[in-house]
């Protein structure tokens, strides 16, 4: 299915200006930076849980622990999929403890939940947070899980047709978040 762009959601400002309050709101719920670490979902996750952690840093003077979390093995849909479709795990990276920490999962776009779902799995295997909370650049509604994000860049009521794109510097070409629709055949 092609798609098209229809929307420019946010532009590179408006991505910088919605992780500065993020950043902010997460020091603010957890009365400072103790026992705080980030962990970023692959793959934008990981780059939004960086630029957190460095904004965080700037106001605060603490750099908190920023990990990796690759969720693959956790999906629900991996029987779905083709046979010819292969899985491709490129590992969880967390040097640091997590037992009896707060855990802040940081992920691009919040949709369905089942990633989210997956992330918990995933980080209840590496061990035992203290609690665990979800920052996310966008919400798109459509939830079929109940998950509630604890930080929003930015809520967006879609359709299930569109999709949210996110595009960082650290992977794309610059930073956006567009909606793209399907085009006329």
């Amino acid at each position: 299915m092609a798609l098209k762009e229809k929307t420019l959601l946010l532009d590179a400002a408006a991505i910088r200006r919605a992780l500065t309050r993020i950043a902010h709101e997460i020091v603010e719920k957890n009365k400072g930076t103790d026992e705080l670490v980030l962990i970023g979902i692959k793959t934008r996750g990981i780059d939004l849980a960086q630029r957190l952690a460095e904004l965080i840093a700037s106001f605060e003077g603490v750099q908190l622990p920023v990990g990796t979390l690759d969720i693959t093995l956790y999906r629900d849909d991996l029987r779905h999929r083709e046979k010819s479709e292969q899985a491709v795990v490129h590992g969880s990276e967390i040097p640091f403890e997590i037992e009896g920490k707060t855990v802040v999962l940081i992920d691009d776009v919040l949709f369905t939940g089942r990633t989210v779902r997956a992330a918990l799995d995933a980080l209840i295997d590496i061990g035992r947070p203290r609690q665990i909370q979800l920052g996310v650049l966008v919400d798109r509604g459509h939830r079929e899980l109940p998950i509630r994000p604890d930080y929003v860049g930015k809520n967006v009521p879609t359709s299930r047709n569109e999709v949210v794109a996110v595009q960082l510097a650290e992977t794309d070409t610059d930073d956006k978040v567009i909606i793209l629709e399907p085009s006329a055949p």
